[in-house]
């Protein structure tokens, strides 16, 4: 018998299996259980938001929105415990934008933590950027299927449906992580503040293996979270949890992420041959017109 497959994890904050009031409630009214700026789900359209938070991958779930890594404010108490010291009093800054010495914008930074003293004058800053996944195929497909019926639709098989959603980690790393740490990431390096990086465990194990120096010693910390299964209120939801940190030196960092692994050149000059062969070997398509007049 064929095995049932659908690649949702997450909507609206629940599992798709979850029929609880809770999570009818947050589906019909398109509600956001991880600190959004506001109450509602956003994503892609606010008048129609693609609320999935994370999709099955190799039957683990994978991060695709950002604001899904805001559960419990978890991921500022880690960036704020490499920024600053223990006893300072700090704060958090959404969508800050980030210019360069000729005034245009290198992005915004996701978030600044700021130290401020008594008076509420800044001492230090550092910046964390939060680096959900990008989905290759249409998961809008599934998602609209899915919110018509959830209760009939919670456990769907979608395998032989087209353009079968899957997370995409390496346009993720090319056209994310690394424009960020090259822009935004360089301009903060060169002023001598910190960055750090929030992201999927699954993610980060396909990056390159990087280079890791001592806490004390580190630009960037990568601070890695899975989602677990565990029960609440009786019900089975995914928690956000920190399973891993790793401390880099900023230009080994971004040279190992920007830096392709190179294959054989054997394999393009053979490629090179065989595009030259056919084209030396096709005809050219010139056409006789016979008795033009």
């Amino acid at each position: 018998m064929k095995q049932k497959h659908q690649p949702l994890a997450e909507v609206f904050g629940h599992l798709i299996t979850d029929q609880s009031a809770s999570a009818n409630r947050y589906r019909l009214r398109r509600l956001c259980p991880f600190n959004n700026s506001v109450p509602n789900c956003t994503k892609d359209k606010a008048k129609n938001p693609l609320g999935v938070c994370s999709v099955l991958h190799d039957g683990q779930p994978a991060i695709t929105c950002p604001i899904r890594f805001r559960e419990d404010w978890l991921i500022t108490d880690d960036a704020a415990s490499f920024f600053f010291p223990d006893d300072v009093a700090w704060s958090s800054l959404m969508e800050v934008r980030l210019n360069d010495a000729y005034g245009k914008s290198a992005g915004n930074i996701d978030m600044v933590l700021v130290s401020y003293d008594s008076e509420g004058k800044v001492l230090d800053f550092g910046a964390l950027e939060v680096q959900a996944v990008y989905i290759s195929g249409n998961v809008r497909a599934p998602f609209e299927y899915y919110v018509k019926d959830p209760k009939r639709r919670g456990v769907m098989d979608w395998s032989d449906q087209p353009n079968y959603p899957r997370p995409d980690f390496l346009s993720s790393s090319r056209k994310r992580l690394a424009p960020q740490l090259l822009f935004k990431g360089g301009i903060l390096n060169s002023w001598g503040k910190k960055c750090a990086v929030a992201l999927n465990k699954s993610f980060f194990d396909t990056l390159p293996r990087l280079t890791t120096t001592a806490k004390s010693k580190a630009d960037i910390a990568w601070f890695i979270y899975d989602l677990q299964l565990s029960e609440h209120s009786g019900q089975p939801r995914y928690h956000l949890t920190k399973v891993d940190e790793v401390f880099t030196e900023f230009t080994p960092a971004l040279r190992s992420i920007t830096t392709p692994v190179p294959g054989k050149v054997e394999s393009f000059v053979k490629q090179l041959q065989e595009r030259l062969d056919e084209k030396l070997e096709t005809p050219p398509a010139n056409q006789t017109i016979e008795r033009p007049f």
